[in-house]
């Protein structure tokens, strides 16, 4: 509990002194607490008091201070919007996906922020039926973001979810596409949603109030005000969340901790039925369900950590009759598996690169998707039709743009269907792209991802833009982005770091950056720089990072640990006060969270975490250029984890570096603004103060 309001100190609470160019102070406010014995200050704490007025007019003088240090950035970041809004084709149409009868799509027209959804009947030439117009939902709204969204078996009625805030809050509306109408059906917190086969019971999970935790599963019939209950997880380390398979047979109920999960499942056709557990959960098994032709396929890391997939029969699935699908492998990690009736797809990740496996039931072959480049991404495309005789993937690299693929099952044969148009002449001739392995400081070898224009000198001088996240387990693709040619054709090399914390290099990559090993993860991003550095494709004075959320952490920690390296730093809503949140268990994430980070209410992991914790860790020196984004909304890392952290290193810093603050006071999410010409206004001001910190400002 806050012991204290501040707007009752107003005496010793003035929030900011700000004249000018002369940056915001915020005001020190004893607050202490005892943690294992020893007594612990944070004078920002303050800052957490979210209705105070005074916490508000700091974090706007705060964005006074970066707008007046920046409006000479204004041309050059109007200039990079323009750029960058004229590679896209803003009226466009997605690829149609086929699901019993009627085509699904989405298509964006220009001017409007957000996508528009539609169908057709049986072909393209058919007349179309708009199912969702987010512009429309949200023309009087800042900020809109669209959650689940499910048709109904008979496809009569679509059930969505929606948030207005960007606090992740999302309420439930159906709409009947007979009649256009919207029901009276809703629900607040909804976090997902299946329908039943009957076409009118609703299944919806629904989160705390306080903590965020999806933890509720309720059964509603629609055109009942009714909405009951039927399971609450109570265990604090668990979410819940409710599916269907491909097949439409089988409801899923999925209770997740970090290292254990557990399934429940209903036939889909049994609505009142009651949901029967799979196998209870157990420390450590993490096993995941899909069903085909009355056997469920269960993919398990049960036999090893970097999962198999088991089969067992839907009438008596116990473990004495499971057989192996696919075996586990030591250094392939098994992402999915997606089962369709003629076909499975084995989703895969090796050597920091995605593999699709195919499997013909028929002949019991399986085959392996080729792709032209050595560094590349591919994403599973959707594909909802179970009877389906192909599968859609997305393929793409820093080169080549997001292309959707239709691979023929029966043929082995992919069709390209769509490529993303980048408009205003681009080349991907022009642009080389590496695969590189930094040797870590205990030997590791970790891969780096880098592109550059063709004729970069490899002679030292050459800004270079490196990025990085390395938590749970999230990989980082090497995608493509039309916004990154801005870089890359002002002669700014681009690089990952794929760093331990992600799944790059499989399980144990993800296990060797977490818990009392996550300081591998900051190790391996300083070594990545400095091997960047040895190999001639930059210098310390022209190397910017960047990170966001998680990845707000690494750049708060590696900042710490190696001032010196780096020229200037984006940290996006970072996670930077890790040990004020995870002690406060009424925070959304914290509780599931002690399995990523640890319990800092155990000594060893409060005293772990301590040495790194980017907050904790600030002292008086020299610090290099720093940029920090957040949201006021942010509901995963809270708007005052980076004012606390801005606040404290503006005390304790001895340089002239810029420090600024930007915080969007509108409505805004963990992921920024909601509409696209937005969020590219975002990235044109973050990419023109970046540039400019190495010396290119037109």
């Amino acid at each position: 509990m806050i012991p204290f309001r501040c707007s009752m100190l107003l005496g010793l609470c003035s929030a900011f002194a700000v004249s000018g160019q002369t940056p915001p102070t915020a005001s020190r406010v004893e607050h202490r607490e005892v943690r294992h014995g020893a007594s612990v200050g944070d004078d920002y704490f303050w800052l957490r008091e979210k209705s105070n007025p005074e916490v508000t007019r700091y974090l706007e003088a705060e964005n006074a201070y970066t707008a007046a240090m920046t409006k000479d950035l204004q041309p050059f970041r109007d200039a990079l919007y323009t750029e960058m809004l004229g590679r896209i084709k803003q009226t466009d149409l997605s690829v149609p996906t086929p699901l019993r009868g009627y085509l699904y799509y989405s298509r964006t027209e220009e001017g409007k922020q957000y996508p528009i959804q539609c169908r057709r009947k049986g072909t393209m030439e058919a007349p179309e039926e708009v199912l969702l117009d987010l512009n429309e939902l949200g023309k009087d709204k800042k900020f809109v973001g669209l959650g689940s969204f499910q048709v109904s078996d008979d496809q009569n009625l679509v059930a969505y979810t929606i948030d207005y805030v960007g606090f992740r809050q999302y309420t439930l509306q159906v709409k009947d596409l007979r009649t256009a109408q919207t029901l009276t059906d809703s629900t607040e917190r909804v976090t997902s949603l299946a329908w039943a086969a009957d076409n009118k019971t609703l299944f919806l999970v629904t989160e705390d109030a306080v903590t965020k935790r999806s933890d509720k599963l309720w059964r509603h019939v629609l055109g009942t005000a009714k909405f009951e209950e039927i399971y609450n997880d109570k265990d604090e380390l668990y979410d819940i969340e409710i599916g269907k398979t491909r097949d439409r047979k089988y409801l899923l109920l999925q209770s997740e901790a970090k290292d254990t999960s557990e399934t429940r499942y209903l036939r889909a056709d049994r609505p009142e039925d009651a949901f029967t557990v799979f196998l209870p959960r157990e420390k450590g098994h993490r096993y995941y369900l899909d069903h085909r032709e009355g056997l469920f396929y269960i993919r398990t890391n049960r036999s090893g950590r970097n999962f198999a997939v088991m089969t067992a029969p839907d009438n008596d699935p116990a473990p004495r009759n499971w057989k192996v699908f696919v075996a586990h492998r030591d250094h392939v990690r098994i992402q999915d598996i997606d089962m369709f009736k003629d076909f499975a797809v084995s989703v895969e990740k090796g050597d920091a690169l995605d593999h699709l496996r195919v499997y013909d039931f028929k002949n019991g072959t399986w085959k392996e998707i080729a792709y032209p480049e050595p560094v590349y991404s591919v994403f599973p495309g959707g594909t909802p039709d179970y009877e389906s005789h192909t599968y859609r993937y997305n393929y793409q690299s820093f080169i080549t743009p997001s292309s959707v693929f239709d691979y023929d099952a029966m043929t082995g044969e992919s069709k390209l269907r769509k490529r993303q148009e980048v408009l205003g002449g681009y080349d991907p001739k022009k642009y080389a792209s590496e695969r590189l392995w930094a040797t870590a400081r205990d030997g590791v070898k970790v891969p780096v991802s880098i592109v550059y224009k063709k004729g970069f000198a490899r002679d030292g001088k050459g800004p270079l833009f490196l990025y990085g996240y390395g938590s749970y387990g999230y990989g980082t693709p090497p995608t493509f982005s039309s916004d990154r040619v801005s870089l890359l054709d002002r002669g700014m090399a681009f690089a990952i770091a794929h760093i331990r914390g992600g799944d790059e290099m499989g399980e144990e990559w993800r296990e060797d950056g977490m818990l009392m090993k996550k300081k591998n993860t900051f190790f391996d991003f300083i070594d990545c720089a400095e091997f960047l550095i040895e190999q001639r494709f930059t210098s310390k004075d022209r190397l910017v990072i960047e990170g966001g959320s998680a990845g707000g952490l690494l750049m708060g920690a590696v900042v710490n640990m190696r001032p010196d390296l780096f020229k200037a730093v984006h940290a996006a809503v970072p996670f930077v006060d890790v040990i004020n949140t995870m002690m406060d268990a009424t925070l959304p994430l914290t509780v599931g969270e002690y399995l990523e980070w640890g319990n800092p209410n155990e000594k060893a992991a409060y005293d772990y975490m301590k040495t790194y914790s980017p907050y904790d860790n600030l002292e008086k020196r020299a610090y290099p250029a720093i940029l920090v984004t957040t949201s006021f909304n942010d509901s995963q890392v809270m708007y005052w984890e980076p004012a606390k952290y801005v606040a404290r290193l503006r005390r304790l810093k001895t340089d002239s570096n810029p420090l600024l603050l930007k915080i969007k006071m509108d409505p805004a999410g963990h992921g920024g603004a909601s509409g696209r010409y937005d969020r590219l206004h975002d990235t044109a001001f973050e990419y023109a103060w970046l540039l400019s910190q190495v010396g290119i400002t037109n």
